[in-house]
Formats: C-alpha cells, structure tokens, sequence
C-alpha cells in the first residue's frame, strides 16, 4: 500500500506545506477536513488518488530546465515566459484570491493586516493581468517580427508604439509598481512567516505568496534584464519601411 495513502491531509500539509496547493488543486479540504486520509479525500472529491499521489510526490522533485537563458534565442525565450512564468501567474491568481479572502474572514479581526495584504493582492493581480496581455498580444509577437524580418533580411513596418523601447518602458515600470506591492506584502507578513498556531490555509496562503514573489522576481529578471536589452539590440539591426 502507497504510505501516501493512509497518511492524511493535514498530516501532509503540516510535513510540507506546499502540498495544500495541491489539494486545493483538486478541491480536497486539507483545513477543516484535514482528518482523513489522502486516500479517502480523493474518493469523497472524486479525484484519481494516482493523479494526486504524483503531484504530492513531485512537490520538491528539482527540474533541470537548461537554464542558459542568456543564450536561448529570443523567440524561445519568449515562449518559455509565456509557458511558464505567464501561466504560473495566471494559475496563482485564483487560488491566492480564495486563500486571501478565507484567511482574512476568518482571521482578520485578529490579525487586521490581513486585510491589507487582500486589498494589495486584488491590486497586483488586477494590474498583472492586465501587464501580461499587453506583453502576449503587443510586445513579445513585434520582437518575434523584429526576428523575422532579421532572418530573411526584410523591411519592417513600424508599430504604432515607434520604437520598440516605448513598450519596454512601459512594461518596466509596471515590473516595478508590481515589485513594490509585492514588498509591502512581505513587509505586512514579516516575510510571510505565519503566526504561532496558524490553521493550513493561513500557513498555505503565506506559503503561496512567497512562491509567487519568488517567481515574479525571476520572471522579471528574464524580461529586464535578458529579454529587453537584447530587443532593444535587435531593433538596431533591422530596418524600418518608410
């Protein structure tokens, strides 16, 4: 028999607390359900115990992923953002938002900055959203045409925006308002460090937040620091239609 499957949900959440993620990935109760077995909350979910044992098994499972990003080229690059760090963003989102809004009406007459950090994660998650359609409809798809007019050495129209640093720009800033909200949430959390005798999802949302700010910052260094200048380098090597 799988261990995993008489051990139950709030035993695996206290051992490693990212695997609340995973039962709430699956609608399994790991707060005030916790008591069961892993086994017997797959069966009152209706989820495959396989699919969830392998999720939970892989919670610390290192992936090598070539991380040579500075020598991808750009529109592989571009794609990996978008594959991973847009979608694991997009993925987040929801869950924080249902965490927050738990953890606060439950805790937040005692724990009032609780209600901060929900009203500052509505606001980074509105203005994220927002961030990542422009860089998927506006900004990555010009770079790739930036590529293409490179490779076969062909005149390219200019964009609305002029030049390529416009956007850049713009999304840099908006890197940094998201940076700073994200900073006043580690603040208000004392570096998401939950309080003595925290319940799972307080500890699961403080958990999660900081696996998201940790995300952010490597996701906006591949932008900023890897993507953009060599946008901005590539511009240079092109030339524009009249």
């Amino acid at each position: 028999m799988n261990m995993l499957q008489t051990k139950t949900v709030g035993q695996m959440v206290t051992q490693n607390v990212k695997a609340a993620h995973v039962f709430k990935k699956y609608n399994i109760d790991f707060c005030c359900g916790g008591g069961i077995s892993i086994q017997k909350a797959c069966d009152r979910a209706n989820v495959s115990f396989e699919d969830v044992a392998q999720d939970l098994q892989n919670l610390d499972h290192i992936k090598d992923r070539a991380t040579d990003y500075n020598n991808w080229e750009l529109d592989f690059l571009i794609d990996h953002i978008i594959n991973i760090h847009h979608r694991y963003v997009e993925e987040s989102i929801p869950m924080l938002v249902q965490y927050g809004t738990k953890v606060a009406k439950v805790h937040g007459d005692g724990h009032p900055e609780l209600l901060e950090i929900q009203a500052l994660f509505a606001m980074v998650a509105t203005e994220l959203s927002g961030h990542l359609r422009k860089e998927e409809l506006i900004l990555f798809p010009f770079i790739k045409k930036m590529l293409q007019s490179k490779t076969e050495n062909t005149e390219l129209a200019h964009p609305q925006f002029e030049k390529v640093d416009n956007p850049i720009k713009m999304m840099e800033a908006e890197h940094e308002e998201a940076g700073e909200i994200l900073r006043k949430i580690a603040k208000l959390s004392n570096n998401y460090t939950p309080p003595e005798g925290a319940c799972n999802t307080y500890r699961a949302f403080f958990s999660k937040l900081d696996e998201f700010e940790q995300d952010l910052h490597h996701h906006i260094h591949l932008e900023n620091n890897i993507l953009f200048p060599k946008a901005l380098q590539l511009e240079k090597t092109i030339q524009y239609s009249e």
